[in-house]
């Protein structure tokens, strides 16, 4: 078994066509198609199903598929250690984080990180909760910010950075606009826009609403905060969305109100893993983080 055989493998299996991986691949559709026979030859099993000139996996073949990404990733890693350990101040941070994260929290780090260390370069990969908790577990990222941390933590380890408020957003013309704070009940008869079910931040919405004895009327759901906060602005319901997606960055036509009654907050921090250790550039970066939302928190208090 080649590692070429098992690239050109992952690459058709990802596209479910040899044509497509093969130009992805820059190699002739021919050598693509020859090193799966081989390889599917020297395993002794079909590891796709063929419908024309596309192609699916089989059972065992979806298996194969799961524990050669993880090999890869692996390999990937080593090759990357040794680069590192010659100077790790030229190596690759792979991280993971959620879109609420990606205007305000990670430029600030990435940016204050690079005043010290300009040449290292950053894998970034965005996604929901439960898709950064698993990127970290299969290996596609090494270090995921995360907002809610997790209680339960399978094969990773988790650190809080800080903690931070829910607020609410609404329009200018909304009739408690000009509230100085408000209580999760005076908002129990609007339309709500939020993240869709399934996903943390509903999960905490939803959570503090019942305290109240109601459940939000959602209008609107989106997977992108930029999204939610747009239809706020453009007068279409309101949303409790996390401070830290509005220091910057409050939308035009909203007005963000405190919430004093519930308290709505929720954690934020890293996740790396049990079963890898980080990159010599990751240690780096995975400590940085965690002295500068250390020395931000004093400075803010």
């Amino acid at each position: 078994m080649e590692l070429r055989q098992i690239k050109y493998f992952i690459e058709v299996a990802k596209r479910e066509h040899v044509t497509s991986a093969a130009q992805a691949l820059h190699v002739a559709q021919s050598a693509v198609s020859r090193q799966i026979f081989n390889l599917e030859a020297e395993l002794g099993v079909d590891l796709f199903i063929r419908e024309g000139r596309s192609v699916k996996l089989t059972t065992v073949g979806k298996a194969f598929l799961e524990r050669m990404e993880q090999a890869m990733n692996v390999i990937e890693d080593a090759q990357q250690i040794v680069e590192e350990y010659t100077d790790p101040e030229r190596g690759t941070v792979h991280i993971g984080f959620p879109s609420t994260l990606a205007s305000y929290m990670l430029p600030t780090a990435i940016s204050a990180f690079r005043q010290q260390y300009p040449h290292v370069k950053f894998s970034l990969h965005q996604g929901s909760h439960r898709y950064l908790k698993e990127a970290v577990v299969k290996g596609d990222v090494n270090i995921a910010l995360v907002a809610p941390v997790p209680i339960k933590k399978e094969k990773t380890k988790a650190t809080i950075l800080f903690s931070e408020n829910l607020v609410a957003l609404i329009p200018l013309h909304h009739p408690l606009a000009k509230e100085k704070s408000l209580t999760l009940n005076q908002l129990r008869h609007d339309s709500f826009i939020l993240f869709p079910e399934g996903f943390i931040l509903r999960e905490i919405v939803d959570k503090a609403c019942k305290q109240f004895g109601f459940t939000p009327n959602v209008s609107f759901e989106g997977e992108d905060i930029d999204a939610i906060k747009g239809l706020v602005s453009a007068g279409l319901g309101i949303s409790l969305v996390p401070e830290i997606t509005l220091i910057d960055n409050v939308p035009r036509s909203t007005v963000m109100v405190p919430i004093d009654e519930p308290s709505v907050t929720r954690t934020v921090g890293m996740l790396i893993p049990t079963e890898r250790t980080l990159l010599p550039t990751e240690k780096m970066f995975y400590r940085f983080l965690k002295d500068f939302f250390t020395r931000l928190e004093k400075f803010q208090q």
